[in-house]
């Protein structure tokens, strides 16, 4: 006897990266987190935060950090929606459009999570076969005629992004919604947020949790035409950020300085550690996240996986087609990526 409904007794749970026991030494190189500490701004407020903030709801719009995020992208409050990370506002963005009869849509590989949710709603699944080269498929992305278009820019595993010319026809031609996926969009080179004012049907999706450092504290937010966000407000939760997530937030979000200087640190990174891996004969496809997909030389890439577990460094290997020969690999400061080529090049014979 199941006391859930068919479509959850159906469906697989979606299983997030490894995440080691507290004090764990490992080499983290699995869930994309940025290995630089958050902006200090964020962390004297979160060392000096009224105690009575907690006793009482936050705000439901997490209105200070909204004023911050609106004054730092050039956009009016009102066009900004935060969130429990960028997943809450995918989670508002299923629960309030897709529906057994209406589709969702996307390319693939990417997030699973996308199917995990659309999967809760019962709803008609489209996944749209990238290219080897990731490229996107406008033309069968939009002949698919989703309720909800879904794209991930830079795309997750590939690290490849969505050019802005490409998603401003396919947000033309869709009749329902286009949500711009830009978890990574910092360590790239273009943002689509220019689409948000010209589609009504366009929003983007970011988060604090890779370039400004704070996946533990769990804040995103959707950038839209007011008109859509409303329709989303209907379906969030009540008070889906915290007091304490606000706060942090807001100041992280004003010290862009800090942010900037991360981000290029770790793109210098990236551009060392794709060189190093394709020395070693790895096909190193060209991201602009901070995280390489790759594919090793002779195969074996679930044994490399596995071998470097066992010597403690974590990455991201996917038992499922189209990935289960490579390898996601987050860039991380400097000696832990040595140490990663290191143990590869033992493992590998070289």
């Amino acid at each position: 006897m199941s006391y859930f409904r068919k479509a959850i007794n159906a469906m697989t749970a979606y299983v997030p990266g490894e995440q080691p026991a507290p004090g764990t030494k490992v080499v983290k190189l699995n869930t994309n987190e940025n290995p630089y500490p958050p902006s200090p701004a964020a962390m004297e407020v979160l060392r000096g935060f009224d105690g009575d903030l907690l006793r009482r709801y936050p705000h439901p719009y997490a209105e200070a950090f909204r004023a911050a995020a609106a004054e730092v992208l050039g956009v009016d409050s009102t066009w900004i929606l935060p969130g429990n990370g960028s997943d809450d506002l995918l989670t508002m963005l299923l629960r309030s459009l897709a529906e057994p009869g209406r589709r969702v849509v996307y390319p693939m590989p990417t997030y699973v999570l996308y199917r995990t949710l659309a999967q809760i709603q019962d709803a008609e699944v489209v996944e749209v076969p990238f290219d080897d080269d990731y490229s996107l498929p406008v033309d069968a992305l939009a002949d698919a005629g989703g309720a909800l278009t879904l794209v991930a820019s830079p795309n997750s595993p590939s690290g490849t992004p969505a050019p802005n010319a490409q998603l401003a026809e396919l947000a033309e031609r869709l009749g329902g919604v286009l949500a711009i996926d830009e978890a990574y969009v910092d360590f790239a080179d273009e943002t689509a947020l220019d689409l948000v004012r010209r589609f009504d049907n366009v929003i983007v999706l970011r988060t604090l949790s890779k370039s400004y450092s704070l996946a533990g504290l769990r804040l995103g937010f959707g950038v839209g035409n007011p008109a859509l966000l409303d329709g989303l407000a209907k379906v969030k939760d009540s008070y889906n950020v915290s007091a304490l997530a606000c706060a942090v937030g807001a100041a992280a979000m004003r010290d862009q300085e800090h942010k900037d200087a991360n981000i290029a640190r770790v793109r210098a990174s990236r551009a060392r550690l794709a060189g190093d891996l394709t020395a070693l004969g790895f096909t190193v496809w060209p991201s602009q996240a901070n995280f390489l997909l790759v594919r090793p030389p002779a195969g074996g890439a679930q044994a490399l996986y596995e071998g470097l577990k066992a010597r403690g460094i974590l990455v991201r290997y996917f038992k499922q087609p189209r990935l289960d020969d490579t390898l996601r690999i987050t860039v991380g400061a400097d000696d832990h990526n040595a140490a990663l080529v290191g143990a590869l090049r033992e493992m590998m014979g070289d």
